[in-house]
């Protein structure tokens, strides 16, 4: 028997089918000197044989058993290599890709816990392993997984959501906190926190930080002319009264667009265009930050160490701190 069950499908990301595979043989290397048993795990895909991943990598895999068995893995669906919501119905529409489905469901169905991150937790969706759990995707995504599964929770300000034997992740390098997770989960934290380690993964709880406001309009003319009406008047941003004003609509209607295409509402919008704009000078300049909230519109820097604390897990000085010692 084995621990994990490694699905990919063909061009599928190869970072993230390599950062899989890299954290568990990392695993496997660390657990004898820590007296602990080795992880073990297979690399199935719906045909079997070398999988073509996208910058022209492969994988060597097995063929998904045709017949089921007792199987106690976790099985782990890598990102699919997909980034806008019109590519995704396509892509899982594909014979590879609705036989890797049915086997997902199959699994699920008999009690076995299933992961993934990024926009493969869209197969998930379509296996019907999401309805009334929790859970996230990459950031830029998530509005399309509200869309599509109304009866899941999607929290995409959380890097790692799990909820009973489903676990899901962010975007693409999210695999990598998913993997420590599924250590953790299975192994214990002594032997993920040793992994992440080794490999100089930092634990991260949150995408926040990694958010970019005008990345989340999915296509919408209204979402980018709104963050590009925020952005331009900033210190002193427009209240959502005003703006559903200079758009010639109700509030109500100005909050039913946002919250369709970004999954927020108009003053979190507001709020994400501020802290953006925040971490940029953060980033860029030597502003105090004292000065860095006058830019951005706070009379003081306590809002803003509020805000950046409950959306990025850091004050600023502890930010500005982290991104000098990297």
């Amino acid at each position: 028997m084995h621990d994990f069950t490694v699905l990919v499908l063909p061009r599928a990301f190869a970072t993230s089918v390599s950062i899989t595979l890299d954290v568990l043989d990392a695993a496997a290397g660390l657990a004898p000197g820590m007296k602990m048993p080795k992880p073990t795990w297979r690399v199935v895909s719906p045909d079997g044989g070398m999988v073509p991943l996208s910058s022209g990598v492969q994988v060597t895999t097995s063929a998904i058993p045709a017949r089921a068995r007792a199987d106690t893995s976790t099985w782990i669906v890598p990102g699919l290599g997909v980034d806008r919501p019109a590519d995704l119905a396509e892509r899982l529409a594909d014979d590879c890709a609705t036989r890797a489905i049915a086997a997902v469901r199959r699994h699920a169905a008999r009690g076995g816990a299933v992961a993934a991150s990024c926009s493969a937790v869209f197969l998930l969706q379509a296996a019907g392993v999401l309805q009334d759990r929790r859970a996230t995707t990459t950031w830029w995504l998530a509005p399309e997984l509200r869309r599509i599964e109304p009866r899941c929770n999607v929290d995409a300000d959380r890097m790692v959501c799990a909820d009973g034997p489903v676990s899901t992740a962010g975007a693409a390098f999210a695999q990598s906190d998913l993997m420590l997770h599924l250590l953790r989960t299975r192994f214990g934290p002594s032997l993920a926190h040793a992994v992440g380690k080794v490999l100089l993964i930092d634990g991260r709880e949150a995408q926040a930080p990694f958010v970019v406001p005008s990345m989340m309009s999915n296509g919408s003319e209204l979402i980018r002319r709104l963050t590009q009406r925020i952005e331009s008047s900033l210190p002193h941003p427009p209240s959502v009264a005003r703006l559903a004003d200079e758009f010639a609509m109700s509030q109500r209607t100005l909050a039913r667009h946002v919250r369709a295409a970004t999954g927020l509402g108009p003053l979190a919008l507001v709020q994400s265009v501020r802290l953006s704009r925040a971490r940029m000078l953060i980033e860029t300049s030597r502003m105090t930050i004292d000065q860095v909230a006058a830019q951005v519109g706070y009379e003081d820097a306590t809002a803003l160490r509020r805000l950046m604390r409950k959306a990025a897990g850091a004050t600023p000085s502890k930010f500005r701190a982290n991104l000098q010692a990297s």
